[in-house]
C-alpha cells in the first residue's frame, strides 16, 4: 500500500505544485467546463500524442482557481494504466481506497484517469462512482480507442458520458502557439509539420522522427496486436502501410485483399476489414465514405482514407505522397473533423466531390485543388459543382495566393482562411490574441478556436 501511495504522490500535486498544462486549448476546455458539476463522466479520446493529458491537466487548475482543494482532486497517470500497474478494477478500487485513507479529502472527489481503457471492468468502476450518492465523485477520463465510448445494442452512446474527440493542433491552434499569421506560408509550415503538440519540444529530426515512430509502434502494438491478439502483425502494420500509400485514392476492402493474395499472404476478407476498423479505433486513420448527394445515403464499396496527422507521413512515410493534392486534401478533411462536420465524399452523376461536409443542418460541398492556375484543374473542379442544383453551399477550395470571384454561386476559398468559413455564426467563444489574424471579421475573431 506504501508503493501505491508513493506512485500516486509523484503524479498528483497535493503538495502545492501545479501541473504543467501546456499550451492552452480553449476550442475544448470552454466546451468541457459547461459540464463541469453534474454526474456524467466526462471522456476524452484520440490518437496517442493528441494532447489528452495536458488538456486534463487543464481542467485540474481550473478546478484548483475555482476553489477546489488540492486534496479533492485524483490523477491516476497513464504510468499507472500503460505499465499494468493496476489489476483490473479492483486496482483502482484500491488506489482510490488508499487515497482516502491518506489524504481524508471532504466533499466531492475529482477523480482523472488517463488511457483508461488499458484497464478490465473500468467501465463498472466509473459508473459506479459517478453515481455514488454517498461518497460523491466527478470523473473525468481519457483512451486511444473509439471503442471505449460504450453503447447499447442499437450503437447510442450511453447515457452517462459525454465525450470529446481530441485531434492534434488545428491550423489556428498553430499559428496561436507559433505566434504566426494567417497566411499561405504558415499554412504551408503547417501542412508541412502536422499538428502533433509535443513534436516541436524535440531538437532534431532524429528525435521527431523517433517519438513519431513511437506513437506509431504504441498505437499498433501496444493498443491493437497486445489488446486483440492479432496472429499476424506484420500484415496488420502493412495494411497501414497500403493506406498511406493510396491516401485520397478510392480504396475498398477487395483492393487490400488482392493485394496481399498477389503476394502470396494469407488473407480474407474479414481479416482486412477487421485490421481497417481497428486502424479506424486508435485514430490512425479517417475512412470517408462515399454519399449519394441527391439521396445522402452511403455508398458501399470504395471509400478513402486520410492520416489523422500528417506528421505520420512527413517523418515515416515520405516517399508514398508525389502529389502536393494529396496532403492538401487531407488537411482539408481534418480541418472539417475538427470543426465538427461528418464527411463523406459525394457522388453525382458519375462525378466525385472530394467532400461534402454536414453539420445540423448545415451542408457544404467542396472541391479541393491546389491550384486554379490550371485551366482544365479549374474547370473540372467546378464543373462538378456546377452540375449539383440543391442550394447549398458549394466552394472550390485552394492554395492560390490570388482570390477568385464567385462563379455561378460558388465561391473560392483560400485554404488558410477554410475555418473562418466553416464556423461562421455557429459558435462564438472567447480565444486568443486578434493580431495574428489579418482581414478576418470580427465573427471569426470569437470562434476561431470552437470546435
Amino acid at each position: 500500500m506504501n508503493d501505491s501511495f508513493n506512485e500516486l504522490t509523484l503524479s498528483n500535486y497535493w503538495d502545492g505544485r501545479f501541473p504543467d498544462t501546456g499550451f492552452a486549448r480553449k476550442s475544448y476546455t470552454n466546451r468541457i467546463f459547461g459540464y463541469i458539476g453534474n454526474k456524467l463522466i466526462k471522456v476524452l479520446f484520440g490518437q496517442r500524442g493528441a494532447g489528452k493529458s495536458y488538456l486534463l491537466r487543464q481542467i485540474m487548475v481550473h478546478l484548483l482557481d475555482e476553489g477546489v482543494s488540492a486534496r479533492n482532486v485524483l490523477y491516476i497517470s497513464r504510468s499507472f494504466t500503460d505499465s499494468g500497474f493496476i489489476s483490473g478494477r479492483e486496482g483502482l478500487e484500491e488506489l482510490l481506497s488508499v487515497y482516502r485513507e491518506r489524504l481524508h479529502p471532504v466533499g466531492k472527489i475529482y477523480i482523472f484517469i488517463e488511457e483508461i481503457q488499458n484497464i478490465d471492468g473500468w467501465e463498472e468502476f466509473v459508473r459506479a462512482h459517478s453515481q455514488d450518492y454517498v461518497n460523491s465523485c466527478e470523473l473525468f477520463i481519457s483512451g486511444s480507442n473509439r471503442r471505449m465510448i460504450p453503447c447499447d445494442t442499437e450503437g447510442i452512446p450511453d447515457r452517462h458520458y459525454v465525450s470529446f474527440e481530441v485531434f492534434p493542433f488545428s491550423y489556428a491552434e498553430y499559428i496561436e502557439k507559433e505566434s504566426e499569421e494567417v497566411s499561405d506560408k504558415s499554412y504551408a509550415s503547417y501542412m508541412e509539420q502536422g499538428g502533433l503538440p509535443r513534436l516541436s519540444a524535440f531538437p532534431s529530426e532524429e528525435s521527431k522522427w523517433n517519438y513519431v515512430s513511437s506513437l506509431k509502434d504504441t498505437a499498433l502494438f501496444r493498443d491493437v496486436v497486445k489488446r486483440y491478439r492479432i496472429k499476424d502483425p506484420r500484415l496488420f502494420e502493412d495494411t497501414l502501410i497500403y493506406l498511406v500509400e493510396h491516401l485520397s485514392g478510392l480504396v475498398s476492402v477487395t483492393n487490400l485483399v488482392s493485394h496481399f493474395t498477389a503476394q502470396k499472404r494469407k488473407t480474407s476478407y474479414d481479416t482486412i476489414a477487421n485490421y481497417i476498423s481497428y486502424l479506424e479505433d486508435v485514430f490512425l486513420i479517417h475512412r470517408v465514405e462515399r454519399c449519394q448527394v441527391r439521396t445522402k445515403e452511403v455508398v458501399l464499396g470504395t471509400c478513402r482514407y486520410y492520416i489523422n496527422d500528417w506528421a505520420f507521413m512527413h517523418y515515416l512515410y515520405p516517399f508514398f505522397v508525389r502529389e502536393r493534392e494529396v496532403k492538401f486534401r487531407n488537411h482539408v478533411c481534418l480541418e472539417l473533423k475538427h470543426a465538427g462536420y461528418r464527411v463523406n465524399v459525394g457522388v453525382h452523376r458519375n462525378k466525385v466531390i472530394d467532400f461534402m461536409a454536414r453539420k445540423d443542418d448545415r451542408i457544404i460541398y467542396i472541391q479541393c485543388v491546389s491550384t486554379l492556375e490550371n485551366e482544365v484543374a479549374m474547370q473540372a473542379s467546378y464543373a462538378s459543382l456546377e452540375s449539383i442544383q440543391d442550394n447549398y453551399e458549394k466552394w472550390v477550395v485552394s492554395l492560390d495566393k490570388t482570390m477568385l470571384p464567385s462563379k455561378e454561386g460558388i465561391r473560392h476559398i483560400q485554404a488558410w482562411k477554410l475555418a473562418e468559413m466553416l464556423y461562421g455564426i455557429y459558435e462564438k467563444i472567447g480565444f486568443s490574441p486578434v493580431s495574428k489574424f489579418n482581414n478576418v471579421n470580427e465573427d471569426f475573431v470569437m470562434y476561431v478556436f470552437a470546435v
